[in-house]
């Protein structure tokens, strides 16, 4: 008892000495000019939604502009100028798309062509609702000193990196479409980044292509399998793979696996023709043919469900995980991860998920009391209008540049 008597007194006396100091730190950078206070005007909140979406400061002339809007009560004006800058597209959107890029979710990665994509898209405004299913992919322009694009090699991108050429110029980074490209898959197999070199590598590489599933989920439904696990729906679709006693416990499998695969299972057939080949560095699509991976471990559990095709469904449609918001105008089955894409990019789920990073990537925090959430709801309803996530990062920076 006296022990915890003493610890708790000097835990206390540690936070007294911690609120001193920050305290006083606060005041030493207000005093130094170092930090504003709550009170901003608007040239500070022309800087800071500036700071938000480039990193860098503003130059003399822009600011004075973006301070024009502002008072003028136009600050998304002020915002899509700061999105004029170079250092947007070459640095936040490259830091913000490069995790949903590799399993170890990391920003240290070169540019690929998952992350161009991505930023081409929200330069160009294309609906961000077709990040998953568009037959597109941006390049590297023609006569530009880089290596030519190849299926097997991202040596493309490493070269628009290596050079900080302007990715804001459409005259260096521009739009095609997948199926067009030497080694890309066909028109209809096209499903946006997650046929992507750099997504096929990361996530078809062996296994049992479960991976792009759980990592499309992971980054752009803001769901892991743990959040979706649902137990009450048939498991007439788990693969052979899956062993119905784990351990020899029948228990584990009816309260932990069937949770999982009995909503994961039937979508990931989409993926069931995908395969990344390590040997020649290239995205597989093998139509009609369903890759081997898909047989692996079948002796695991033999009556299990045996993958025919590329058909799909969604079981999720059903119990607690309608709350992802499927759209009713969708069927919610059809076959390959074009249309699988479509359905997971015009759900609630995916929409909220968007708004949510960029509040985060813009705001340094996540939403954190009832303003923030009504805040997030209201950017949620504007970009599920016309899907411009361009206009997110604006909002996100106006909300954001302080009062």
């Amino acid at each position: 008892m006296k022990y915890r008597t003493w610890t708790k007194t000097k835990y206390a006396d540690q936070q007294a000495k911690a609120g001193k100091f920050l305290r006083m730190l606060v005041v030493g950078l207000v005093s130094a000019g170092l930090v504003s206070v709550a009170q901003a005007g608007p040239r500070e909140q022309a800087r800071r939604i500036h700071d938000r979406l480039s990193g860098v400061p503003p130059t003399e002339s822009v600011l004075s502009a973006m301070e024009a809007d502002v008072q003028n009560n136009n600050p998304i004006a002020a915002a899509y100028t700061a999105m004029d800058n170079a250092n947007f597209y070459n640095v936040t959107l490259k830091n913000f798309a490069a995790p949903w890029t590799n399993e170890a979710q990391s920003a240290f990665v070169p540019l690929n062509d998952y992350i161009a994509t991505v930023i081409g898209m929200i330069r160009d405004e294309v609906p961000f609702n077709t990040l998953l299913s568009a037959d597109l992919l941006y390049v590297g322009a023609g006569g530009l000193p880089i290596a030519a694009y190849s299926s097997s090699s991202n040596q493309h991108y490493a070269d628009i990196e290596r050079l900080g050429l302007d990715m804001s110029n459409p005259a260096v980074l521009t739009q095609t479409s997948q199926s067009v490209l030497p080694g890309g898959v066909p028109a209809n197999a096209a499903a946006g980044i997650m046929t992507s070199r750099a997504a096929a590598e990361a996530f078809f590489i062996a296994g049992t292509n479960r991976a792009m599933f759980r990592f499309t989920m992971l980054n752009h439904m803001c769901n892991d399998m743990q959040q979706v696990h649902d137990v009450k729906l048939p498991p007439d679709r788990i693969r052979q793979d899956v062993s119905r006693s784990p351990g020899g416990d029948s228990r584990l499998f009816l309260n932990n696996c069937i949770g999982c695969h009995n909503g994961m299972d039937p979508m990931t057939q989409a993926f069931a023709y995908y395969n990344f080949n390590e040997a020649s560095g290239n995205i597989e699509y093998t139509a009609g043919q369903v890759q081997p991976k898909y047989f692996n471990n079948e002796d695991n559990f033999p009556f299990g469900f045996v993958t025919p095709d590329d058909s799909w469904d969604n079981y999720w449609r059903s119990g607690q995980n309608q709350f992802l918001g499927w759209s009713s105008s969708l069927p919610g089955s059809g076959n390959g991860a074009q249309s699988l894409g479509e359905e997971l990019g015009n759900s609630d789920a995916f929409a909220s998920c968007q708004v949510k990073k960029v509040f985060k990537a813009v705001c340094l925090r996540e939403p954190e009391d009832a303003n923030d959430r009504a805040q997030v709801d209201t950017m949620v309803s504007t970009f599920k209008t016309v899907y411009s996530m361009k206009r997110v990062f604006a909002d996100a920076a106006v909300y954001c540049m302080g009062q």
